[in-house]
């Protein structure tokens, strides 16, 4: 069984078991959190909410908390003499799927 969640933006497919990056989600380490934003289970019989399945939800266990690579963002404009550098690192959150229930 498998699920088509939504959280930060994004869509994920998760199934029991798998561990996924998601965008930051402000929980403690080591809690679980659960996804009600579910858009479609598939399996023996597939559900398609529209835009949610009614009563499913997602349990997930949360791993750790970090920061991805570091990218740099240039920014010139030619001949002008503009130039601008900066760093970023975007936060994620892993998470580890326990449960679909639908």
């Amino acid at each position: 069984m498998y699920a088509i969640i939504e959280t930060g933006g994004k869509q994920f497919k998760v199934e029991e078991g798998q561990t996924i990056y998601v965008e930051k989600i402000n929980v403690a380490d080591g809690e679980e959190v659960t996804f009600d934003k579910v858009l479609f289970v598939g399996g023996d019989s597939a559900k398609v909410g529209a835009p949610f399945v009614d009563g499913a939800t997602v349990t997930a266990k949360v791993e750790k908390q970090g920061r991805n690579r570091k990218i740099t963002v240039f920014k010139y404009k030619p001949k002008k003499n503009y130039k601008r550098k900066q760093g970023h690192r975007q936060p994620y959150t892993k998470l580890t799927v326990n449960k679909i229930n639908a």
